[in-house]
């Protein structure tokens, strides 16, 4: 797989990516191998040179060390990963209610893609008070979440926005449980100064 083909067909033409990716039903770990480990990389080495190396400030005082922006790559690489496995986890889980066939490597698949423009603009951690505009490239991942679930899950239309919902609302639950737990065990309070 060309990962870098891969990115921009899932970013600019999405639903002809979506139909590809349909026919492909890879196991999730070629996809966290070959696509999903490449692009976490990306924010996190961002967060490093932006936090550790440029750092930013904070009401007028200069904030960055090279140990704050270790443990702020090293966050951003493992919450990456642990959003995508949770997030594709509740969705499996989800699927059967919405009678679906429950099958995590194509949750996974679904997620891992819909991923991709978080981590591209994660490149914008490079100077942190962009860090608003790489969140904001989250919605059109959401979006792309959205598209790729008649293709992947088979989700019928009728059903679609309502699972779209669930699995959304869900996700954003367990995500803020898992980022508090990961944040409390990485970032020390105070560790910036």
């Amino acid at each position: 797989m060309d990962i870098i083909k891969r990115a921009k067909d899932i970013l600019v033409t999405p639903k002809t990516a979506w139909n590809t990716i349909a026919e492909e039903n890879q196991n999730q770990l070629v996809i966290l191998v070959t696509y999903l480990i490449p692009l976490a990389l990306i924010p996190a080495l961002a967060s490093f040179i932006g936090y550790g190396i440029i750092g930013h400030s904070v009401m007028g005082i200069h904030v960055g060390s090279v140990g704050f922006g270790l443990r702020q790559a090293i966050l951003s690489f493992i919450s990456s990963l642990a959003g995508v496995y949770l997030s594709a986890w509740v969705i499996s889980l989800l699927s059967p209610k919405f009678e679906l066939t429950k099958d995590f490597n194509r949750a996974f698949q679904l997620v891992s893609y819909s991923y991709t423009p978080i981590f591209v603009a994660g490149i914008l951690l490079i100077i942190p008070s962009l860090s608003i505009v790489a969140t904001l490239a989250g919605l059109y991942g959401l979006y792309l979440l959205y598209q790729g679930m008649t293709p992947i899950l088979q989700t019928p239309e009728d059903k679609k926005n309502t699972f779209f919902i669930v699995s959304l609302l869900s996700i954003i639950v367990a995500s803020v449980l898992v980022s508090t737990l990961l944040s409390a065990l990485i970032i020390k309070p105070y560790s910036f100064l």
